[in-house]
C-alpha cells in the first residue's frame, strides 16, 4: 500500500492524499486488490472508460504471467529441497506484506492519513468506534454483518 500511494500521490500527482484514501476504502467493499482498483480509478479518471479498462488489464497481465510461470516451475519442481526452502521464505515474505498493509489500514482507519507518524495525527473518534466494535464483535457475539450495520448506522450519525 505505501508503494501504491508514494507512485500514484507523491510521485505521479495523479491523486491527492484523499482521493487515495478513498480508493483504499472502497477496495476493501470490492472485489479484487488494491492495485488493481486503484488502477482502475486512475485510468478511469486520466482517460474515462478506455483508460480505466487499459490501466486494469497493464495492472493485472504482469501478475497473471508470473503467477504461470512460477505455478509452472513449482509443479514440476516441488520435490527438490531448494524450490521447497525458497517457497517457504515467499510464505515468510507473504505474511510480511499482509503485516505491513493492516498497519497501513490501522494508520489510515485512525489517523485519516497513511503518514507513519501516527501519534502525531492520531483521531480519537475512529479509535473509539474501533475498540467499542471490537468488542461488540468479540463480548456480545454480534456478526460481522451485524457490526457493518451498526458501524453504518453510526457513520451516518458521527460523519
Amino acid at each position: 500500500m505505501p508503494l501504491i500511494q508514494q507512485e500514484i500521490v507523491e510521485k505521479q500527482g495523479w491523486l491527492n492524499v484523499q482521493e487515495f484514501t478513498d480508493i483504499v476504502t472502497i477496495s476493501q467493499m470490492t472485489p479484487g486488490p488494491l492495485a488493481v482498483n486503484s488502477a482502475t480509478f486512475v485510468g478511469l479518471r486520466i482517460e474515462g472508460l478506455t483508460g480505466a479498462v487499459v490501466a486494469t488489464f497493464a495492472g493485472t497481465i504482469g501478475g497473471v504471467l508470473i503467477a504461470l510461470a512460477l505455478e509452472r516451475f513449482f509443479r514440476t519442481n516441488r520435490e527438490n529441497q531448494l524450490v521447497q526452502t525458497a517457497f517457504s521464505g515467499l510464505q515468510a515474505g507473504a505474511v510480511g506484506l499482509i503485516a505491513g498493509a493492516s498497519l497501513s489500514m490501522l494508520t489510515l482507519a485512525f489517523s485519516g492519513t497513511l503518514d507513519w507518524q501516527l501519534v502525531d495525527h492520531i483521531q480519537l473518534l475512529p479509535v473509539i468506534c474501533f475498540i467499542i466494535g471490537l468488542v461488540l464483535l468479540r463480548m456480545k457475539k454480534i456478526g460481522p454483518i451485524g457490526l457493518l450495520v451498526v458501524a453504518g448506522i453510526s457513520g451516518l450519525f458521527l460523519y
